[in-house]
């Protein structure tokens, strides 16, 4: 007869169960919790490089445009518009304006210069620190070749046509298209007037620097870019009619913005005017670039103050005015600019432009601000700059 085996099986106690499984959730959260802390830290720090990133790339939008301030035009360009009708900017093609703003007055005329301040003009986001400011540069555009080619007013009122010129040079030849120096080393020809992405479009500005013996602003209107053919090319008519958003287009009995018809030009060039506003109707605010009788396009969302001071120089007394948040206004923060107009702006200071990034969930916030400081080096005629 066989042994029958006694021995017992062993296994955990019930005491010994629990202790084993609270043991093991202490290790498990723990594991969690430095998990999770990694991870939110992760996402923290990607968060605020691309914050960085896009405060980057907005500052460096937004200072390249004011060192390009009055870039193209005359120096210390002081250029009267008709008044009529008192100019705007800040509207597109809709029609809608974004901003109110009309331009500087000087000697009785709405006057666009090279760099328009716009103290206080933006949107309150918060009480303090108040009221934003808007800035408006203008500039001709290098990469469009307009200046290739001869601008005639008419045949008709709130026309322009643009085309070779058929002035016969000296021996009674016609000249040559395009004609010399208008063009940039490398390129043969330039644009055509109607070209589908670089040419004239509703909403563009066109600056005549000699219509008449005088500078003339004008915008383009909707409506078909008539062609045709003269003895040395295409020529292209573009609509200037009345009406325009803008209120550049004010037409006379002799054609328009008082240039007689059929009056000739030289160097059209179109002119880029870009204002800078914050726009608060959507949330985030964000800061909006528009060009001309453009619609805006927003630059970066999050801005939530811009606020901008200036350095002047007084060509009669050769001082500087240094630090005017609203040059030329008589304010008591800007006794020192006085008599001066946006024209002897030599240094735009940007005093602030903060951006505030909201963390994921209810972490908080990041936030950027930028000061710094742009030379305005096309704006004045007189080569000093207060340090």
């Amino acid at each position: 007869m066989s042994d029958r085996s006694t021995k017992r099986e062993s296994g955990f106690s019930l005491l010994e169960m629990t202790i084993a499984i609270a043991l093991g959730s202490i290790v498990l959260g723990a594991a969690v919790q430095l998990y999770t802390q990694g991870v939110s830290a992760t996402w923290t720090v990607s968060q605020r490089a691309e914050l960085q990133q896009d405060f980057r790339a907005a500052s460096n939008m937004l200072t390249k445009d004011l060192s390009l301030a009055g870039a193209g035009l005359n120096p210390g360009a002081a250029i009267p518009l008709p008044s009529a009708i008192t100019p705007v900017y800040g509207c597109d093609q809709t029609p809608k304006c974004y901003i109110t703003a009309t331009y500087p007055v000087s000697a009785g005329k709405p006057t666009l210069y090279g760099l328009i301040p716009g103290y206080n003009v933006g949107p309150i986001l918060t009480t303090p620190p108040g009221a934003t400011d808007v800035v408006t540069v203008a500039y001709t555009d290098s990469s469009f070749y307009l200046n290739c080619y001869t601008a005639t007013v008419g045949p008709a009122k709130g026309f322009v046509t643009f085309a070779p010129s058929t002035v016969l040079d000296a021996k009674g030849n016609l000249p040559a298209f395009p004609p010399a120096g208008c063009l940039p080393n490398g390129v043969a020809v330039p644009q055509n007037v109607n070209d589908t992405s670089l040419g004239l479009t509703p909403g563009d500005l066109v600056y005549f620097p000699s219509l008449n013996g005088t500078i003339v602003v004008a915008e383009v209107t909707p409506g078909a870019i008539a062609t045709g053919v003269n003895a040395v090319g295409t020529t292209y008519t573009v609509p200037f009619a009345v009406g325009d958003p803008l209120h550049m287009n004010q037409l006379t009995s002799t054609g328009l913005n008082n240039v007689t018809l059929g009056a000739t030009g030289t160097l059209p060039m179109r002119l880029l005017v870009i204002t800078y506003y914050i726009d608060n109707t959507v949330t985030p605010s964000r800061l909006m670039r528009q060009v001309s009788g453009h619609t805006p396009m927003p630059v970066v969302d999050g801005i939530v103050y811009v606020k901008f001071s200036y350095d002047l120089f007084n060509v009669g007394t050769g001082l500087p005015a240094t630090d005017q948040p609203n040059p030329g206004s008589g304010d008591a923060n800007d006794t020192a600019s006085n008599g001066l107009f946006p024209n002897q702006i030599t240094k735009i200071n940007i005093k602030h432009m903060a951006m505030d990034g909201t963390l994921k969930g209810s972490r908080g916030y990041q936030g950027l601000d930028l000061e710094t400081s742009v030379s305005a080096r096309n704006l004045t005629f007189v080569n000093n700059y207060p340090n």
